[in-house]
């Protein structure tokens, strides 16, 4: 009987195991224990979001994320715009052609540097928008990086329906809120791109 017991204990705990590990490649990732690298390695770009608004204290942690980004001398360049006006955000996915996904986000993020304040200002804020997309992430938010800039004709889209100074230039455009879908996140790590010392 003891043995009964102790071989039914043994497949219980294998058949957990084995559970939480096709669990884990089915999410597309494995745990570290580490809360920050764990996000990193979850985040993924989300590109349809059901029709519900995004609270504002996420939004706000949204932003205060970007703004904890690290920036060249302490400049700080950046500026964010929200655009929460439907006709706004739909005029911008008609123009914008990786941006057709506005027409369902009920808010977006454009992230903008002042170029009088800095000249890699665009440096700065690409860490500003990353920090936006983690903590997106992190909220249980959905989100995408749709590039304005370099791209002349993408900006002056973007700066027709924000009304931006001239010198403020928009970086990206970030849809985001409640996913419609359940995405896995890319695994993107590669050994072969490891180099040290030399390459």
């Amino acid at each position: 009987m003891k043995k009964i017991f102790s071989f039914l204990c043994l497949f219980m705990v294998v058949t957990a195991m084995m559970s939480c590990s096709s669990a884990k490649e089915e999410k597309g990732t494995s745990e570290t224990g580490n809360a920050a690298l764990d996000n990193i390695f979850e985040r993924k770009s989300v590109r349809t979001y059901l029709n519900k608004g995004v609270e504002k204290e996420k939004i706000d942690l949204m932003l205060r994320a970007g703004m904890a980004a690290p920036s060249g001398k302490d400049v700080r360049p950046w500026e964010f715009v929200v655009v929460t006006d439907r006709a706004r955000l739909d005029s911008m996915a008609a123009a914008l052609p990786y941006a057709k996904m506005l027409t369902q986000a009920r808010n977006a993020i454009v992230v903008c540097g002042d170029s009088a304040r800095s000249s890699y200002w665009y440096l700065d804020c690409s860490a500003a928008t990353q920090n936006i997309l983690l903590a997106a992430e992190s909220l249980g938010l959905g989100a995408v990086w749709t590039a304005a800039y370099p791209y002349e004709d993408r900006m002056q889209v973007v700066r027709k329906y924000t009304g931006l100074p001239e010198n403020i230039l928009p970086l990206c455009v970030i849809p985001f809120g409640y996913p419609a879908t359940k995405e896995n996140p890319k695994q993107k790590f590669d050994e072969k791109k490891i180099h040290y010392n030399q390459y």
